[in-house]
């Protein structure tokens, strides 16, 4: 056997045509090619292999183990080549092979899977790819290269430019407890002091790079962190801890009394801009099309109201 066979697409594909038709003249039609280049390809192929293909059965031929092996490999490998014939071609009409955008946790997928909907009307052959980040983390994402676009709570973005950003919503936070959590009884106000002897419930920052910071935390006040928004919803309706949650989020269990809302002493209602961020470095007409759709005032997203 060749320890390093020369494989070409073109035998690959007459393989394949080949098990899928059954025997080499049924392949030859598909292809539209005369039986001897059929043959001449494989045998092309079992000399660069060193591994003989298929066995012979009349008009009919079925792959050896050895050639299923092969096939196996073959499938992969035009496949692959597909997936890039598909993108360079997409690439050469501006459009991009694939686009990544990164979103705040508290994003509700019921509203997202409109925009994507949206989205592949018109950006057919570019793969989106979504992912999720906490706090700091959505920034971290957009300057480490791991997104091209963010939809972000909070306009604090880092120093150092190479990205633009649109303001495009506000988000309301409210500060909720369970109806059986000590502080459900506390009248008026709950001081700093008071607030600082219950257990708050957090999620992760995922920054990689950037600090990571957290939300509405106290010093000395002791902390459960979890990973995901229904997570900390989850925390805050069993009471294990107290904290803040988009009111889009909690108003459901507000209104039937699972949730109680209670004001901070010192503190105004929590209200972050909702924004858009993209790295300017992109040009492609995914990119263009998605930042539009989401800072056009004339077709608000309705994210978290």
């Amino acid at each position: 056997m060749n320890s390093n066979p020369r494989l070409d697409l073109d035998s690959l594909r007459v393989l394949s045509t080949i098990v899928a038709e059954g025997s080499f003249v049924r392949a030859a039609n598909a292809l539209h090619r005369v039986p001897s280049t059929i043959s001449y390809a494989v045998s092309k192929l079992e000399q660069s292999t060193g591994i003989r293909l298929f066995e012979r059965e009349g008009h009919k031929v079925r792959l050896t183990e050895a050639g299923q092996e092969v096939y196996r490999h073959a499938q992969e490998l035009l496949r692959v080549a597909a997936e890039a014939e598909t993108a360079i071609g997409h690439l050469a009409t501006g459009w991009e092979s694939q686009l990544r955008l990164a979103v705040h946790d508290f994003f509700p997928e019921d509203k997202l899977m409109p925009l994507v909907e949206e989205f592949y009307a018109v950006a057919r052959a570019t793969r989106l790819s979504i992912s999720t980040e906490v706090m700091t983390g959505i920034w971290d994402a957009l300057l480490g290269e791991r997104a091209d676009i963010i939809l972000a709570i909070g306009s604090d973005g880092p120093e150092g430019g190479g990205y633009g950003q649109a303001e495009i919503g506000q988000v309301e936070f409210v500060f909720v407890v369970a109806p059986h959590h000590p502080l459900a009884a506390w009248q008026g106000p709950v001081p700093e002091d008071e607030l600082r002897r219950h257990r708050a419930v957090a999620i992760a920052d995922t920054s990689r790079q950037l600090p990571v910071r957290s939300l509405s935390l106290l010093p000395g006040q002791p902390v459960l962190t979890v990973s995901t928004p229904q997570m900390k919803l989850q925390a805050h309706l069993q009471g294990i801890g107290v904290g803040t949650l988009p009111r889009a989020m909690v108003q459901p269990y507000l209104d039937d009394g699972r949730l109680l809302e209670k004001e901070l002493e010192g503190r105004d209602p929590q209200r972050f801009p909702l924004v858009c961020a993209w790295r300017n470095k992109r040009k492609g007409l995914a990119l263009q099309w998605l930042r539009e759709r989401l800072t056009d005032p004339a077709r608000p997203v309705q994210w978290l109201d």
